[in-house]
């Protein structure tokens, strides 16, 4: 399976390059599907979202569906990813996401889609692929956004992953604090910052990033 799991989506050529090189065809060859479900949770300016979207525009995709999948039936979304090359799971609410994904069938039907497709990652679509924080942990680290549930997460990819490293956004979301918890953590963490990704293949993880990250190996 293959996953480019990023902070802020395309923010950056490192990024986009780490993308094709995962999907091996051009943009104008490639369909995507954007699943904005996280963001139907969160209140307040949808900017972040909207460049989201902006960045794929500009690329030049063949085609770019978007579809909340809990707000249609599974044969309605079993078909528009059936023709998709690239899945990519937008921002929000990792834990509305995490159970969205469960009620809707997509978790059940995502390792046999993924033999194919490509999963992407943006924000809270990158953090449901991994291990999701125990509740009191992401308390601690992200009291900006606390979101009610303690998903596990569906370990598609064996880490941890923190999107927004250094963001002003996210005060607490630091070098000094992630180091203090590093020994509750219960897999190995990668805290990515906007310019940062983790281009998965099978189990190999590498870092791309024009950025700052950190790793905390368990």
């Amino acid at each position: 399976m293959k996953f480019l799991l990023t902070s802020a989506g395309i923010s950056n050529l490192s990024i986009e390059k780490a993308l094709f090189e995962l999907l091996g065809k051009s943009a104008s060859e490639t369909s995507v599907v954007f699943v904005l479900t996280a963001a139907a949770m969160v209140e307040g300016d949808k900017g972040w979202l909207i460049q989201n979207l902006k960045d794929f525009a500009d690329c030049g995709f063949h085609s770019v569906d978007i579809i909340d999948i809990a707000a249609v039936p599974r044969d309605n979304w079993e078909k528009r990813f059936s023709t998709a090359d690239l899945i990519v799971f937008g921002g929000g609410d990792e834990q509305y996401l995490a159970r969205a994904m469960r009620q809707s069938g997509v978790a059940e039907a995502l390792p046999e889609l993924l033999q194919s497709k490509v999963y992407m990652g943006i924000s809270a679509g990158s953090m449901v692929a991994g291990k999701l924080l125990p509740e009191k942990l992401i308390r601690t680290i992200l009291p900006e956004e606390i979101f009610e549930g303690n998903d596990p997460g569906f370990a598609l990819v064996d880490c941890i992953v923190l999107p927004h490293f250094n963001s002003d956004y996210f005060a607490h979301l630091r070098k000094d604090l992630l180091h203090s918890l590093e020994s509750q953590f219960p897999s190995t963490v990668y805290a990515l910052d906007d310019q940062s990704a983790l281009k998965v293949v099978g189990d190999d993880i590498e870092v791309v990033t024009e950025g700052d990250f950190l790793k905390l190996e368990k």
